[in-house]
């Protein structure tokens, strides 16, 4: 595996000056050389000189690169590595060295989406920008074989420039595609609600975009890449089965809900018996103390508003 080195250039400005001599004072002076070599009082060399002089400035042109903040340059002789140039600001290297750009910065994706790159014509004029399209959600299995649809925002950015461009192909890409495989992978292994407390995709957000994070960061080290944040964007049940899910998430609740109504109601009565009993109200024979609660009990579990009957007898009539 490829180790990053760092390579320190030195600044532009003063070697910036000799350029500016050599390409100022070459023509001067091989046109001085030739006046000479005319009059018969120059040599040849010193209008070689002259040519070469020129020469050397026009080739130590290629040794400066200004580099932006968040920037670098891999700096390659001839298909040797020798080190990445990560300050800012303006440099000369070898005019030899081949200097290959990548950027620092942070970047973001949604998986699912797709990356057009740059197209340029004959001439070197850029036709069709560089795009990329929306997210589009993943098609797969939770791990109770139910299909669901899930993408995810990943935050991430190169930390190992070496790694970056000679260990993988196309980092970008292969950051995209091994973020899906986690994305799936993760999805497979859990699922997607869960009522016995246990890790879910839709339960444990926090848990599974911890995991999501470490599952990328796994993959993609070998490419000097690191993953500052994984997050599900998007989670929900396939078209097919939404219908189905959504009647069975609805029954859920409402047995939930007629759940905490009845324990309420339970704790009100006994609560009423305890008062009369207590405070020596009323004396209900178990007949009349059965009614009572049978009466209470519709009265605050009924989901709509009861109807009360008056008894103008006597107690027991």
């Amino acid at each position: 595996m490829t180790q990053e080195r760092t390579y320190r250039p030195i600044s532009g400005w003063v070697p910036l000056i000799f350029s500016i001599a050599l390409l100022l004072g070459g023509p001067w002076y091989t046109v001085l050389s030739l006046h000479a070599l005319s009059m018969g009082a120059g040599s040849g060399w010193a209008v070689v000189t002259g040519v070469l002089l020129v020469l050397f400035g026009l080739i130590s042109l290629a040794g400066y690169m200004a580099i932006a903040p968040n920037q670098a340059r891999v700096l390659l002789l001839f298909g040797s590595y020798k080190g990445s140039a990560l300050e800012s600001g303006f440099f000369w290297v070898n005019p030899f060295y081949t200097k290959k750009k990548i950027s620092l910065r942070i970047r973001n994706f949604e998986t699912g989406s797709i990356n057009t790159p740059e197209r340029k014509d004959a001439a070197g004029k850029v036709v069709q920008e560089r795009s990329r399209t929306h997210g589009r959600p993943s098609k797969v299995n939770d791990r109770d074989g139910n299909p669901i649809e899930i993408s995810a925002v990943v935050v991430w950015r190169v930390v190992n420039t070496a790694e970056a461009l000679f260990e993988v192909d196309d980092f970008e890409d292969f950051v995209a595609v091994q973020t899906e495989a986690a994305l799936r992978n993760m999805a497979t292994r859990h699922p997607y609600d869960s009522e016995e407390h246990e890790v879910s995709l839709r339960g444990s957000t926090a848990v599974i975009c911890e995991q999501l994070q470490r599952d990328i960061q796994e993959r993609l080290d070998k490419a000097g890449v690191e993953v500052l944040e994984a997050r599900i964007s998007h989670l929900a049940y396939a078209q097919e089965i939404a219908a189905a899910m959504l009647q069975r998430q609805q029954a859920q609740a409402v047995v939930a809900a007629r759940t905490k109504i009845v324990e309420g109601a339970v704790g009100m009565v006994q609560m009423a018996l305890e008062h009369l009993a207590r405070d020596n109200i009323v004396e209900l024979d178990d007949e009349r103390r059965a009614a009572m609660v049978s009466n209470l009990l519709v009265v605050l579990c009924s989901d709509k508003h009861t109807q009360p009957v008056i008894n103008t007898g006597s107690l027991y009539t």
